[in-house]
Parts: C-alpha cells; structure tokens; sequence
C-alpha cells in the first residue's frame, strides 16, 4: 500500500463514523430530510490546498438508496491543523472534521486551483479544475464571505468581485447551471453572469459538475426584495420594470431555443402523449390534496370543490396545435433574478434541486417558467403585507401579471408557443395550476399563514370562463 493510499483509507476509516452522520443530517444542504444515513462511504477526495481537500462521500440511506455529496473539508488532529500531504494520520489521535464554509478564506485556495487549470488524478478518478479567457485571480488577500441564502449548495464572494459556488449533493451528469450558462453566453444572451469557470469529477461511480465559478454581481438587488419594496413606494415604477423582465425572459427563451444543431439545446416537437401525461399527474395530485384540506377560513373559498378544480382541468387539456419543447431555466420565480443598473439579470439555472439531475435537463414547454414567474408575482402581492406590513395597492397583482406577460408574448420567438391565443391561454393555466396545487400542499404541511396565497391561485382558475 502506498503512502497515498493508506493516507485515504484512514481518511476513509475517519470520515465513516457516528459523528459525521449525525453531522450531515442537520446540515441545510442534506437532500433527503425526512431520511437518516446508514453509513458513509469516501468515494475520492483531492488536496486543493494546504489545508483544504474536497471528499466525495456517498451516504446509504436508510432506504437502501443511496446519495453522493461533495464535503470541503478542513481536518484537525488534538487542536492543530493536520498536513494533508500524505501524511498518515496518528492512530488513537482526538479527529474533528470542519465543514471549510465555516472558514471561507479556504474557498481562495479553491478559487486559485480552478484559475490554474490543474487536474488532480487519483486511484479512483480525476479533478480538472478549469477557467476561461476572461476570469482573473482576486489575489491572495482579497476578502472571502459565505453567502447565506441558498439551501442547497454553498457559496463564496471572494474579492466583492468573484462567487464560487459548490453543489453539495451531485450526480453523474452535466449541471445545468454549468451547461445553460455556457450555452446562453455563447449565444449572444448576456443577462446572466457569465462562467468564468468551473471544476468537476470523472471516476469509475461518478462523472459530475461540482461547481462554478461567476462573476459576483455587487451592485444587484434581490428581485423579491426589488418588487415588495415597489409595491408599496412606486407600483408605476413596478410596472415598468416588469414589463422589462417579461421582454428578457422571452430573450432568454428565444436564445435557447435558436440552436438546432445542438442535440442538448435544439427545439422540440412535443410528442402526442406529453398533454395527457401532464394532466393526469396533476389531477392525481389535485385528488390526493383535496382529500386532506383542513377545514379552516384560509382553505374555505376551495374547500370541497376539489371536482370543480378537476373539471376546469380537463377543460383546459384539449390537444393544441404548435409550440416547441425546450430548455428552460426550470425554478424561475422573483428571487432569481437580480436588478442591476443596466437592467434585470437571471441566475441559478440548476432547476429544482429536489428533482433528478435528468429531469432537470428535460426539455419543456417555456410557458412553465411563465407560470412559475407568474405565481411569484401572486406570491409577492400577498406578502407584501405579511412582510412589509402594509397591504398591496388594489389591483396590484392583475396588473402586474398583465405588464409581465403582455411583453413577454410580444417579445418571444412565436413558434415557441401553442397555436392561437386560446391554446396558449389554457397550457399556461395549467402550469399555473401545477404549481399552485405543489404550492397548496408546501404551505399546509409547513406555513400554514401562508395557505390563502395558493388558495386564492386555485380560486381564480375556477372563476375563470
């Protein structure tokens, strides 16, 4: 045995025990909540700096399934830093293992591998860490921060200039945010920051992106923070700037769909079977939740009905003529996108994280994203209140979808949609629908002040001709 191997076995023998399980099922990233782990597996790990090493673990379910996550890793023996290069661990010594995002400043040492087009090789696989033309080094003591808000990866701001971001749980395949981001840049659509690199994994059990690095956009605001402030202060001002993010999501759709020599990329004729595929899991859920609502004043205006929202369902699931399949961003709502002095910009194009690494790069029709940005917009004129403590001007939400999606229509490449404004009309309903019924079922089980939202989504499917 080398010197190298029995460094990752003891690893190995380090990272599997009682403590990291536990450890791992509290952290914010960790997939599968309502699971615990039966075991940890190391499948690879790599040193990225004197101090850092990047393990690839696979974590046994308690079901029998099993998930991969990526664990930046700062090792200690009795207090003091362990030297990672090779050195065998001392047996019988006190380990604690450190989660880096608890010390961001190693997130530089990552940065500058990825800046050096290194590859790591190993007994299992390989790292290649890679960056392009334009990415350039913050320097070794440009300030680090973590930053807070995303659940399900982690990411750094190194220099108030560059965002590093690490996926946590990973599957074989190209991420997304990797894959679109390329895509779009190479394609003229520059409202997203560009890569400026990234890094990923190839072994015998995993060939996976592990993250990317973005320039970090320092003068953006939140666009969910962007519209509850309006709402209140400039609803004028809100509409116009609605009527600009429509015009650059219907950019967005129009640029990944203009490629048809790309097989990831290229428009596709929706088969037969997709329509009635859609409605029926939809009516299934539609079943599933109308059988549990609580009997409560927030549930009242749909409580019982849940025939009438099946059968508004069906009127809207005719064959329609037209319309592509295609890549979309696949989670859109308010809170992904930034307003910059130059206009809205759109980020995280992972898709949901909660679904499939494959499902996420289906193609589908874009009128899901349309929906999903216009029940955000509901979701923004109802909590307004909750979260400003004043109420949302009369109308507001009406117009608001109406600035959105009127610019959007105008702006987006027409073949792209169902023939006529009918069909159109009706398959955006029906997304609208999907969501607000996930949405019923989200704010039941975990915040029930804000079940009226969907409910008021649902209602107005079923006052509408």
């Amino acid at each position: 045995m080398t010197e190298q191997t029995q460094h990752e076995d003891e690893l190995g023998q380090l990272l599997d025990s009682e403590a990291l399980r536990e450890w791992m099922v509290r952290q914010r990233w960790y997939a599968s909540k309502s699971l615990g782990i039966n075991n940890v597996d190391v499948l690879d790990r790599a040193e990225v700096g004197e101090h850092l090493q990047l393990v690839l673990v696979q974590a046994r379910l308690t079901t029998g399934a099993h998930e991969v996550y990526q664990l930046p890793v700062i090792t200690r023996v009795a207090g003091d830093v362990w030297a990672t290069g090779g050195v065998p661990l001392a047996r019988g010594a006190e380990i604690e293992i450190y989660d880096a995002l608890a010390e961001p400043h190693h997130a530089r040492a990552l940065l500058e591998m990825i800046l050096s087009d290194t590859d790591i090789v190993t007994d299992q696989g390989s790292f290649a860490f890679r960056h392009v033309a334009e990415a350039n080094s913050p320097g070794a003591g440009a300030s680090v921060r973590a930053l807070g808000v995303d659940q399900s990866n982690s990411t750094f701001v190194i220099g108030e200039r560059t965002a590093v971001k690490l996926f946590r749980k990973v599957e074989s395949g190209i991420n997304p945010e990797l894959e679109m981001l390329r895509f779009l840049t190479a394609h003229g659509f520059d409202r997203v920051p560009a890569i400026e690199g990234w890094y990923e994994y190839e072994g015998i059990s995993l060939a996976s992106t592990l993250g990317v690095v973005q320039p970090f956009v320092a003068d953006a605001r939140d666009g969910w923070e962007l519209v509850l402030d309006l709402m209140i202060e400039d609803p004028e001002l809100l509409l116009e700037y609605l009527a600009e993010l429509g015009r650059v999501t219907a950019q967005m759709h129009s640029a990944l769909a203009s490629d048809a020599s790309d097989p990831a990329f290229s428009p596709e004729d929706p088969i037969n079977e997709s329509l009635p595929l859609l409605t029926a899991a939809i009516d299934e859920d539609i079943e599933r939740i109308f059988l549990r609502l609580p009997d409560t004043e927030a549930v009242a205006p749909i409580y019982g009905r849940g025939e009438d929202v099946r059968g508004q369902l069906a009127l809207r699931a005719q064959p329609s003529v037209g319309g592509k399949h295609i890549r979309i961003h696949g989670d859109f709502h308010l809170g992904q996108t930034l307003y910059t002095p130059s206009g809205w910009m759109i980020i995280d194009f992972e898709g949901e994280p909660a679904r499939p690494l494959f499902e996420r790069r289906q193609k589908r029709p874009p009128l899901k994203d349309v929906a999903s940005l216009l029940r955000s917009l509901s979701y923004a004129a109802s909590a307004v209140e909750l979260q400003r403590g004043l109420p949302a001007p009369a109308g507001i939400e009406e117009r608001a979808r109406e600035a959105f999606l009127s610019n959007y229509m105008s702006e987006v490449e027409p073949t792209l949609l169902p023939a006529g404004e009918s069909a159109t009309a009706n398959m955006l309903s029906i997304f609208e629908l999907e969501k607000a019924v996930y949405e019923l079922r989200y704010e039941i089980d975990n915040r029930p002040d804000w079940v009226a939202i969907p409910v008021a989504g649902i209602r107005r499917l079923l006052e509408e001709q």
